[in-house]
């Protein structure tokens, strides 16, 4: 693949046949990183499945603090703007991103941050790219979230491309600080809580949003009246406001519902494999 010639030419000896398991997290990854130097090896690929199936050997990487901020340190002595670049690649949606970013730490380590400022080179163009694509999505998502009050709690849905709600945190917990919310991410089944100025992103493998009582519905459908009204019909440009509001945005759109009272539901958590 594309992202096993970039850890290719991120140098070192060449693809070893292993497989290193992690725990998903940034801090994991990192502690892959830090065994790949322990081992003197480059690994074929990386996976978070609990059990993997795969023609390479199996490493699994027990995620240690220690480890992972050794390494934190050492991308940071090279360039802050790098360990920036790795921590938010993280959280795109770029096939085989660890193996981009493990290319990527390589090349700084082994030559220093000169190369990140060459934005067509092989090793930083697939991760900038990805950065771009994920900041236009917090971007949109800012603007186009839609609270629902459930009996005194705010709640939304959303279904990003990445894992935003990590971007997205600062923002909504400094906008809505003397409120209590929740911000559920359907794609990655995770969710934002917030309430007395504590926030927590969780898993949340089953959720299904509960319907909106009457008090509910009616603010929906002021609102929907609202956008209604300041609508100037002979302006109307379907293609302009597509190109600023993506369609993949529209289901969760309170003003876009041709009835504003139902909000499509979260899917099951088993809809991906009927």
């Amino acid at each position: 693949t594309g992202a096993a010639v970039a850890v290719r030419s991120g140098g070192g000896r060449g693809m070893s046949e292993v497989m290193y398991q992690y725990d998903g997290t940034l801090d994991g990854f990192l502690c892959c990183v830090y065994e790949s130097y322990v081992y003197k090896e480059i690994p074929a690929a990386f996976c978070c499945d609990e059990d993997p199936l795969s023609l390479f050997e199996v490493r699994t990487v027990i995620t240690q603090p220690a480890y992972s901020q050794r390494v934190s340190r050492g991308i940071a002595s090279r360039s802050p703007k790098a360990l920036a670049v790795v921590r938010r690649s993280f959280l795109t949606c770029l096939p085989d991103k660890e193996l981009h970013i493990y290319a990527f730490i390589r090349k700084l380590l082994a030559e220093g941050a000169g190369f990140m400022r060459d934005l067509s080179d092989p090793i930083c163009y697939p991760l900038y790219k990805a950065i771009r694509h994920i900041n236009g999505e917090v971007e949109k998502l800012r603007g186009f979230v839609r609270f629902s009050d459930r009996n005194g709690v705010l709640g939304a849905e959303i279904e990003p491309k990445n894992r935003v709600l990590p971007l997205l945190r600062g923002h909504f917990c400094q906008r809505c600080h003397d409120e209590t919310f929740f911000l559920y991410d359907r794609t990655h089944r995770e969710a934002l809580f917030y309430a007395d100025g504590h926030s927590a992103i969780v898993s949340l493998e089953e959720f299904v949003m509960a319907p909106p009582d009457e008090a509910e519905k009616r603010y929906r459908r002021l609102w929907r009246c609202f956008y209604d009204t300041i609508a100037i019909r002979e302006r109307e440009n379907p293609k302009l406001r597509m190109s600023h509001m993506p369609k993949r945005f529209w289901p969760l759109l309170t003003e876009l519902q041709s009835d504003p009272d139902a909000i499509p539901p979260s899917p099951s958590p088993c809809a991906a494999f009927a």
